[in-house]
């Protein structure tokens, strides 16, 4: 599992939640930024100013922060960051249920996006994937939204591609299994010793394709428990929904 480094350098992993953070999410203030990393508001403003040293990042004409040019264009994508706040209470209390890490992630394109990521308690846990993106045909939250298209759809999203990036037949299989049980499975399609499940969020029109998933290792996934994981994920995806209808 490709978890935090045992020795992580503080300073340098902040600086790249932030810079992430500004190409994915749009413009932070200083305030927003010492909040998400939970440090204070003087080392935030630092790390923005160091960011802004190297053109990682910019200010606009209210004062606050961009992406800059080091970091290329910029997709917009705030509604996914007022997803994540909606989202992020309702995680925290799947975790602490069961005492996973569960995530929320959005389609973009043929690829996942973690918005955020709940950390399990136990020593042994999946990481923070936050700001990672994964292949939706192999991750639990993708396959959960791609459930959700026709079979035409799923077949023009992987179109044109030379070589193919995916056995369409075989996708098409799955989405049906995942139709049936309305729970995706990742059992190590992505990365070694992790299996995930996920399940759509629908939401309003304009907002993203989303999924909440829960990851473990797998020397905890149990088959009999699958039941109950995915209970709790329909849950939370309903919870999640509430707050995207306003209710």
């Amino acid at each position: 599992m490709r978890n935090r480094p045992a020795y992580a350098i503080e300073s340098v992993d902040h600086a790249l939640r932030l810079a992430t953070l500004l190409q994915q999410e749009g413009p932070l203030g200083v305030s927003e930024a010492a909040r998400r990393l939970g440090v204070a508001r003087s080392t935030a403003h630092r790390l923005l100013a160091m960011l802004v040293y190297r053109d990682f990042a910019v200010q606009d004409d209210r004062r606050r922060y961009v992406a800059g040019p080091a970091l290329g264009r910029r997709v917009p994508t705030e509604p996914a960051a007022a997803l994540r706040g909606l989202a992020l209470p309702h995680l925290r209390a799947l975790t602490e249920r069961v005492d996973e890490t569960s995530n929320l992630t959005v389609l973009v394109g043929d690829h996942v996006r973690f918005v955020v990521t709940v950390e399990a308690a136990r020593v042994l846990r999946v990481g923070d994937r936050e700001g990672r993106t994964l292949p939706a045909h192999l991750a639990s939250g993708g396959k959960a939204v791609l459930a959700t298209r026709t079979d035409a759809e799923v077949l023009a999203l992987y179109a044109d591609r030379h070589p193919p990036v995916v056995d369409t037949a075989a996708l098409l299989r799955e989405l049906r299994r995942v139709r049936r049980r309305g729970v995706a499975l990742n059992d190590r399609g992505t990365e070694p010793g992790v299996t995930a499940l996920g399940r759509v969020v629908r939401g309003p029109r304009g907002v993203p394709s989303a999924a909440v998933s829960l990851a473990m290792p797998t020397s905890r996934f149990r088959r009999d428990r699958v039941a109950g994981w995915a209970a709790e994920l329909a849950a939370t995806a309903a919870a999640v929904e509430r707050e995207l209808a306003g209710g």
